[in-house]
């Protein structure tokens, strides 16, 4: 099997290690992409002729131009959950697979949202840009978190992780979920309308779907207590911006951390992230070496899968995959 890396040589480094390379190598003949810009498109239907498969990192998109002008292609792998700019049903009418990586971030996402966290309700790092800078700063009062309410809007597999982290905190949980159960020992499960007027600290962790879309809005924001902190490290699109800077100007949010944002690859927004209230980081969640091998190496084993003859695992649209009959699979 011929295999396409999208990942550019920059991210090839992060997100794809030597460790995955090597074994994705053994399973299949690997065409690198060197490139420093990703490729979509017509561009990477042509980058990926004689390929049976793209292995595509998060900011390679999978279009309708593309699956049409591949005709070599049975199978797009997506190295990561998320799998929104891919048009599934455009590949499900060439019969081209789609699959995704498992969420092997979740201890590396759950520890840096406690960190942003812990960094709001102590002004780290403020303290930490005025030393940096040469600056004497005078130190102000900062928030104990214990006894404080944290507010979980979605309850995953990151809410879960970072509920146990804060109840050993000794903060009180609550969480509200209308697809998942929040079942955990000292979990309250709360209409959303509580999550909002009670808690001291929010996180949206819900799944990005229509429905959840501006979900932190100018409405949730005026229910939300004055002087509410809100950490943002599952989808930009789940916060909005303009309403949120509204109530950052009006003094009703303290503090605002994000990881994610409407900037290109889910990065923060710059006029965002500039404000002094503001802790952002570059879409660093899942950076970490454990959390990038792990969904790199799932995509080997679903490579490998496919040179077996076998549906891979994580196959978002099999019923529709035609072109696996090529390689045996039915």
């Amino acid at each position: 099997m011929r295999v396409l890396l999208t990942h550019t040589p920059e991210m090839r480094v992060n997100y794809y290690p030597d460790r995955a390379l090597a074994a994705l190598r053994q399973v299949a003949e690997v065409v690198l992409h060197e490139g420093d810009t990703p490729l979509s498109g017509a561009a990477l239907a042509q980058a990926a002729a004689g390929c049976q498969a793209i292995v595509a990192d998060r900011a390679t998109p999978g279009t309708a131009e593309t699956f049409a002008n591949a005709p070599d292609l049975v199978a797009f792998l997506r190295v990561a959950v998320d799998v929104s700019t891919i048009d599934i049903p455009a590949a499900s009418a060439q019969g081209v697979l789609v699959t995704q990586a498992t969420p092997g971030f979740g201890a590396s996402v759950s520890e840096l949202a406690i960190g942003m966290m812990v960094d709001l309700a102590r002004n780290v790092s403020e303290y930490a840009e005025a030393y940096h800078a040469g600056r004497l700063i005078e130190p102000r009062m900062g928030r104990q978190l214990e006894g404080r309410t944290l507010g979980l809007v979605g309850y995953g597999r990151i809410a879960r992780r970072i509920a146990a982290i804060a109840l050993a905190m000794r903060m009180r949980v609550i969480a509200h979920d209308p697809h998942a159960p929040v079942d955990d020992a000292g979990v309250e499960s709360v209409p959303l309308e509580k999550v909002w007027a009670e808690s001291d600290v929010v996180m949206p962790l819900a799944v990005s779907i229509p429905a959840t879309r501006h979900i932190v809005n100018a409405r949730s924001l005026a229910a939300m207590k004055r002087g509410v902190l809100l950490v943002n490290l599952s989808r930009g699109e789940l916060v909005d911006e303009d309403a949120l800077a509204a109530a950052m100007d009006s003094g009703h949010v303290a503090g605002f951390a994000m990881d994610v944002g409407s900037a290109p690859d889910q990065r923060p927004n710059p006029a965002l992230a500039a404000r002094a209230n503001v802790v952002a980081t570059p879409h660093v969640g899942g950076l970490t070496p454990e959390a990038a091998e792990h969904q790199a190496m799932d995509t080997v084993r679903q490579v490998a899968a496919l040179t077996r003859g076998e549906m891979p695992e994580r196959a978002l649209n099999a019923d529709r995959a035609t072109r696996l009959a090529r390689l045996g699979i039915r």
